[in-house]
């Protein structure tokens, strides 16, 4: 599997390379700015990218809006972005094109070098990968019940979908819940049916629910 890389901190770039080779990547290029990163991403059509939202010139939101940028030319190109801290109105840009696998993980994250392979491989299969606390910050700035979909969906099944948001399978969502397995499948089938999915593979199914959430929620945010 081929990656693109995007962090200007030098350390933290040669970890990232290390561990993502150590996980049989190819890394296809690394780079430390937003410009030579929209070259790498469009010239190397990487199967995945992993990229600092704040990279040089401008240090703001350079490799965040390089990615877009790429998104718009190589339409479903998976991201996921890292970040110091929890950012609504990146999250709220990341989420705005639903094609293709997105993540948003803190770089906290990077030091379980498992769990971040995992994220790295679910978004380029087409999946989610949002750190909890980004999902916890978002889902808490919507305080109040919004005219949408969500707002069809019991407190549980909400709880499920939250978790389901970090990428969690069915076993994982049940053992953070405290409720058997079978319940989540039940809880899944019914979030399916209330936000209007159709019948396809679940796995696409839990993306779009996915989306619709944390869209949602950002927007609530606001």
């Amino acid at each position: 599997m081929r990656a693109v890389l995007a962090e200007d901190q030098f350390l933290l770039r040669d970890g990232l390379i290390r561990m993502l080779q150590a996980y049989d990547f190819e890394i296809a290029a690394a780079v430390d700015n937003g410009p030579d990163l929209l070259r790498a991403l469009v010239d190397e059509r990487p199967d995945v990218a992993v990229v600092d939202v704040r990279l040089p010139p401008t240090f703001t939101d350079e490799g965040l809006q390089a990615a877009l940028r790429a998104r718009r030319e190589l339409s479903g190109l998976p991201v996921l972005v890292l970040s110091q801290y929890v950012e609504q109105l990146y999250a709220k840009e990341l989420l705005a094109d639903g094609n293709g696998g997105i993540g948003y993980l803190l770089k906290d994250r990077v030091f379980d070098p498992d769990e971040f392979v995992e994220a790295v491989h679910r978004v380029a299969r087409g999946g989610t990968a949002m750190d909890p606390e980004v999902v916890a910050r978002l889902f808490s700035g919507s305080s109040t019940a919004r005219e949408s979909s969500l707002s069809r969906l019991t407190a549980r099944e909400l709880e499920v979908l939250e978790v389901m948001a970090e990428g969690r399978s069915n076993a994982a969502i049940a053992e953070r819940l405290v409720i058997t397995e079978r319940a989540v499948i039940k809880h899944t089938s019914n979030i399916f049916t209330k936000l209007d999915l159709p019948t396809s593979d679940d796995d696409n199914r839990r993306v779009r629910a996915v989306l619709t959430y944390l869209k949602d929620s950002v927007g609530a945010a606001e």
